[in-house]
């Protein structure tokens, strides 16, 4: 009897698959959620781009979903990921961090917002839930540079100015606490409330860089 030799799986390369699939499926499903408000909001109203991507929500969850594409792809074409990326998906697990904290704290129960309850999951809960995760346990990136660390105030510094500008050209907020009607002095502590955390959750996911909770996911040739 002729015994055939069959190839066999290598651990390390399987699980190194799995997570570049299971990383482009979760961007698929924020480009979808996304997509679907888009259509759903335009079928009631006119709706203005420029105000749908507006959102804090909206533009983290698209910073995020583009790289976990970009490091999903590299895990399936086993390539490692460069430091520059890493200080990228660390400032975008800073930022979709933030949008599950402020909106659970803030926003839950707030007349406006997305109006398809999965797509609200998927973009509020789904996406920070699996981005920490993600970041906590998956270590296929480099530690994160202190001196780098400035960088994460970046983006949500511009945000803010081009919310607070627009509030007082065109009256158009994201947030109802954004409202310039309000004062600018209450409008700043809520502005505050949006940056603290950004540099105490940008923190943590820097410390996060330097733990290895599992095995190291490294692409293997």
């Amino acid at each position: 009897m002729t015994r055939t030799n069959s190839p066999r799986l290598h651990p390390r390369k399987t699980a190194t698959t799995a997570v570049g699939v299971v990383r482009l499926a979760m961007a698929t499903l924020i480009a979808v959620a996304i997509i679907a408000t888009f259509l759903d909001t335009a079928s009631r109203a006119v709706i203005n781009p420029f105000n749908f991507f507006g959102y804090f929500t909206m533009q983290s969850n698209i910073i995020f979903a583009v790289v976990l594409t970009v490091s999903g792809i590299l895990l399936l074409r086993r390539q490692a990921q460069g430091r520059r990326l890493s200080l990228v998906r660390g400032f975008a697990t800073t930022y979709i961090l933030i949008v599950g904290i402020v909106y659970n704290m803030l926003l839950t129960g707030l007349e406006g917002g997305v109006a398809l309850e999965w797509a609200n999951w998927s973009l509020h809960v789904a996406s920070p839930v699996f981005a920490l995760l993600d970041w906590l346990l998956i270590s296929d990136r480099h530690s994160l540079s202190w001196r780098a660390f400035a960088g994460v105030l970046i983006y949500p510094s511009v945000w803010a100015v081009v919310v607070l500008i627009r509030g007082a050209t065109d009256g158009w907020v994201p947030y109802p606490f954004l409202d310039p009607a309000q004062g600018y002095g209450t409008v700043a502590l809520y502005v505050l409330v949006i940056l603290i955390p950004s540099v105490l959750v940008g923190a943590v996911v820097f410390l996060l860089s330097r733990v290895s909770l599992i095995r190291r996911t490294r692409p293997t040739a």
